[in-house]
């Protein structure tokens, strides 16, 4: 049922992304506004070394809205592994700079899930949300290095030990700010029209202690219990060709772990 279900979503999107694409460019073209869709359909959800979603495929759609140097979107992961599946409907607001070689980045992660009764709308001690900055060097044509550096400032910014992490009923109580923070180094290129990206990531973190005298009691960040890699791996993708007019972007990910003592083989599909 899972592979006829990811098969069928499939389908679907390629029927409607080509008039919702062109729809989108030719209200916005004289705006000077950029509207895009877009759905990624891919094997695994990992995200910055860690498996989210469990082990069932997962489809992840947005939607953006760019003007000049600013976008403002929406982007959503969406497990196919049952009714307690996770999933996340994330928010951000992010600008290029100096010639694009640099942005600036706000996201709002949201958690959402079926087996509870979660409040959107709440930001206090029990919220669901996480809120992070970060700022990036793109690189260049003749430096195709980037570096990116991210930190959790506001929210549900730590996992209690041996709690689920999407009750939203513990989220935060009585932790307070961990800071999680993630950094990490790329090096794109193209190889006869395979894109290659090669990527290091790492955590500064370290976590409160346990401490039954201030409420801490066996918190990690969201990246582990203290500094190291948690995300070093290389993504390949290129476009295959459908039709003269659309070719269907794949991308094939190794992604290790050593933090976590963790690996990921991932693929997917782009529209």
């Amino acid at each position: 049922m899972k592979k006829l279900y990811f098969i069928t979503m499939l389908i679907i999107t390629i029927s409607i992304y080509g008039s919702v694409s062109l729809k989108a460019q030719d209200t916005t073209a004289t705006k000077k506004v950029n509207l895009d869709v877009n759905c990624d359909l891919m094997s695994r959800y990992v995200w910055r070394g860690s498996q989210f979603g469990g082990n069932s495929p997962s489809i992840q759609p947005g939607v953006s809205l760019n003007h000049k140097a600013l976008t403002f979107g929406a982007w959503g992961a969406y497990s196919t592994g049952g009714i307690n599946a996770s999933q996340e409907v994330d928010l951000y607001l992010s600008t290029n700079f100096i010639n694009d070689k640099f942005t600036a980045i706000v996201t709002d992660y949201y958690f959402p899930s079926n087996s509870i009764k979660y409040d959107y709308f709440a930001y206090g001690d029990k919220t669901g949300h996480v809120f992070e900055a970060g700022l990036s060097f793109n690189g260049t044509d003749k430096i195709p290095v980037s570096f990116s550096a991210y930190v959790n400032f506001y929210g549900n910014d730590a996992f209690k030990t041996g709690n689920d992490p999407y009750d939203t009923t513990t989220f935060n109580k009585n932790i307070g700010n961990q800071y999680s923070n993630y950094f990490e180094f790329a090096y794109s290129k193209t190889f006869k029209n395979i894109d290659f990206n090669a990527f290091l990531g790492f955590t500064l973190n370290n976590p409160k202690a346990a401490d039954s005298n201030t409420g801490y009691n066996g918190e990690t960040g969201f990246y582990g219990n203290g500094p190291g890699i948690v995300n070093i791996g290389v993504t390949m993708s290129k476009g295959v060709k459908i039709t003269d007019s659309f070719s269907l972007p794949l991308t094939a990910s190794f992604i290790l772990n050593p933090n976590a003592k963790r690996v990921y083989l991932v693929f997917g599909f782009s529209f």
